[in-house]
């Protein structure tokens, strides 16, 4: 997966508010693996994955219907944005092991 900044944490978090809640984990994790098979075929092949873009978390989130971003006050909003991080943070993790 490319590099991740706020923006791409920010449209996932927006993403995951846009399902209901019980489907938002299932979700967040199959963006993150969406976005490392696009940044792998962009690796291997110098062509963006033509479902999954350019291995950013930001375009594989962007195929989803996306809440409009409401502020930090919006719990829902930070639960989102929290677990966006802790799949990364998991994510991150896992590749270290391997």
């Amino acid at each position: 997966m490319r590099p991740v900044l706020h923006g791409d944490v920010s449209a996932a978090a927006r993403a995951l508010l846009a399902v209901p809640q019980p489907d938002r984990g299932t979700l967040c994790v199959r963006m993150i693996h969406e976005a490392e098979m696009a940044d792998r075929h962009l690796e291997r092949t110098g062509k963006l994955h033509p479902v999954y873009g350019n291995g950013s978390l930001m375009a594989v989130a962007r195929n989803r219907t996306l809440a409009d971003e409401p502020g930090f006050d919006d719990l829902q909003y930070c639960q989102c944005f929290e677990m966006v991080l802790h799949q990364l943070a998991r994510f991150q993790a896992s590749r270290t092991r391997s």
